[in-house]
């Protein structure tokens, strides 16, 4: 059942019951007032009537020291006549009870006057076929005699006003609850349309439109669930996004690597092949195995890469503080045989926080690139800055440069710009993603401005750690300080 059906039905319960108990209150509210003024009006009636028929009896003659019987019917009779236009009906009985004198139509039982007393007077409701009568009942002292009066009122227009009021209101309830009933339903499908929409929503989600999203009609807490399901399904884009990107990625590696194991092992078999199947002379011998060794070192060195950049994803890194002057130092001393470069290191004496041998991997790797992109005689600087959010390193090439879309994917493994440059350099495309690792684990990143025909530079930020941050005594680290270490 939809949840606006279930709405709609409640609403109508709710509405019913409360339209009835209410009406009953009412309407039963309104009658017990008017039965309960005609039940006074018939106490006072009465009383008047004792009080006429005492009145009547002192002025009977004196001659009688009880007062007879027929003299009782000669003043009830008087009494009644009197209120011929009021339809009263009333009934004198003697001190045992007898009736003496009784209006026509009074037909009423006389059980009433086993409860009336001397000082007390009674009343009852009584029912006689289709007509409702009130029945009061009281004693009348005259004379040395104890009398009993009984009256009767018709209240019948009573109980059938009754009957009308719940007649009518049934009817007005009806027609309210018909009323309220469709005024609901236009309610309940208002009320649930952002629910309607956020279930459309979900199932294009479902069926793969992961950029579809709900329309937000109110500003009320089905508006917030709305905007709070467009976030979720802004981030489930997101999240499926990244997830079909790795997944490409994870393809684009797998292929790539593939292509990369092929062509070394291709000339491998080839030239093992030549050397096992024939004779060669000294300098063929010594070509091939060249060849041999050359594409050999080349998927050792990719292989060592690869365990690299797996091993740097699960590596929980140690800082140190090391002087920047003994870092650049190292890398003097390390490309001082690149006699067909010109390199030119310059940098501020700052005392940096780092993890050395990694981040001396990240600068040898770009240090290796900018020399592969570069031709024989070409500059190349490594320079370090003292800046406010950390010790930046950069290093400038102005050899080939990368084109700007080419830019987001150098930091992929096995990806090469102009890949037969790179091979005939013995390169795999591995380093910048092992750079690209081992600066995250820093939390940093590698920035990459590059123009075709310009050059590239490549640099990184390495933020400041507090001393008590880092992962050797304090008293250590002023003893570097101290030895320019």
């Amino acid at each position: 059942m939809k949840f606006s059906v279930k709405l709609l039905m409640c609403t109508v319960v709710v509405l019913a019951v409360t339209l009835g108990f209410s009406g009953y209150y009412i309407v039963n509210f309104v009658f017990q007032t008017s039965l309960g003024r005609e039940i006074q009006q018939s106490l006072d009636e009465n009383s008047i009537l004792r009080f006429a028929f005492e009145t009547a009896a002192l002025n009977v003659p004196t001659m009688y020291d009880v007062l007879p019987d027929n003299t009782v019917e000669q003043i009830a009779s008087n009494l009644e006549a009197g209120g011929e236009n009021s339809h009263r009906l009333l009934r004198i009985s003697d001190e045992q009870k007898n009736i003496l004198y009784a209006s026509v139509g009074f037909t009423a039982e006389g059980d009433l006057l086993e409860q009336t007393g001397e000082s007390t007077k009674t009343y009852q409701v009584i029912q006689l076929e289709d007509s409702y009568y009130i029945q009061t009942s009281s004693t009348v002292d005259t004379l040395d005699r104890i009398l009993y009066l009984e009256t009767m009122r018709d209240i019948t227009d009573v109980f059938t006003e009754r009957e009308l009021g719940f007649l009518v209101y049934r009817r007005v309830t009806l027609l309210m609850l018909l009323f309220g009933t469709v005024i609901m339903y236009l309610i309940s499908c208002l009320l649930t349309k952002p629910i309607k929409i956020l279930s459309r929503a979900t199932r294009r989600m479902a069926a793969g439109s992961y950029d579809y999203r709900a329309e937000k009609i109110s500003d009320d807490e089905l508006g917030s669930l709305t905007d709070d399901f467009n976030k979720m399904a802004a981030a489930l884009e997101e999240n499926i996004n990244k997830l079909e990107e790795g997944i490409q990625d994870r393809e684009d590696f797998v292929a790539a690597f593939a292509h990369e194991l092929k062509t070394p092992l291709t000339s491998i078999i080839g030239y093992a092949d030549i050397l096992r199947s024939r004779k060669l002379d000294e300098e063929k011998s010594f070509l091939s195995a060249n060849y041999i060794y050359t594409e050999g070192k080349r998927l050792e060195t990719m292989s060592l890469r690869l365990m690299d950049i797996i091993v740097t994803k699960r590596y929980e890194i140690e800082r140190q503080s090391i002087s920047a002057e003994s870092l650049f130092q190292y890398l003097d001393t390390a490309f001082h045989t690149y006699d067909d470069y010109l390199f030119d290191f310059r940098y501020d004496k700052e005392m940096i926080q780092v993890e050395s041998s990694l981040i001396m991997t990240v600068l040898v790797n770009l240090i290796d690139n900018a020399c592969k992109a570069s031709e024989s005689g070409g500059r190349i600087e490594v320079t370090g800055t003292t800046a406010e959010d950390g010790y930046c390193i950069s290093v400038r090439d102005y050899g080939a440069g990368i084109p700007k879309e080419e830019q987001p994917h150098i930091t992929k493994a096995f990806y090469m710009v102009d890949k037969s440059r790179s091979r005939s350099r013995n390169g795999a495309g591995i380093g910048l993603a092992l750079c690209t690792e081992i600066l995250h684990l820093h939390d940093s990143e590698l920035i990459i401005d590059s123009e075709p025909g310009k050059g590239t530079c490549m640099s990184f930020t390495l933020p400041y750690i507090e001393i008590s941050q880092l992962g050797i005594p304090h008293t250590e680290i002023e003893e570097g300080v101290e030895n320019g270490v």
